[in-house]
């Protein structure tokens, strides 16, 4: 796993398909505004039945986090003040999370296929985004 951070904050974590370990494995951490985990069971494990409790959190910012389930992207992550910090690519099967600072991305295949998840509501495009 690939932890590119900034100023003591994590601008963006990537998870590859060497950072898979059996069990329930947290790729971020505990008190980050966002949860993002990967699980790996064998058949027959059973999860407990559940359901989400209603409890106000606070989010200032939109977290974004993208998994390729095809194809491939590029990934440019910056600073808060929008200086280029690190380039990295994603290939099929791999996911990164992104906490602070910016990103910006480029499909390098036809036919990729990006899942986006971000916490909500979303806004519109100016309340929500500062595009550079």
């Amino acid at each position: 796993m690939q932890v590119i951070e900034h100023d003591g904050q994590i601008i963006s974590i990537i998870y590859r398909d060497e950072d898979w370990v059996k069990g329930l494995n947290f790729i971020t951490p505990g008190d980050m505004f966002v949860q993002v985990g990967s699980w790996w069971y064998d058949q027959g494990k059973v999860l407990a039945k559940h359901v989400h409790k209603d409890f106000d959190r606070v989010a200032k910012r939109t977290q974004e986090c993208v998994y390729v389930r095809k194809g491939s992207m590029r990934v440019t992550v910056y600073t808060e003040e929008l200086a280029v910090l690190d380039t990295f690519d994603l290939k099929e099967g791999e996911l990164a999370v992104f906490a602070y600072g910016g990103h910006g991305y480029e499909i390098l295949e036809d036919d990729t296929q990006i899942i986006e998840s971000k916490n909500g509501p979303f806004i519109d495009v100016d309340t929500d985004k500062t595009k550079f």
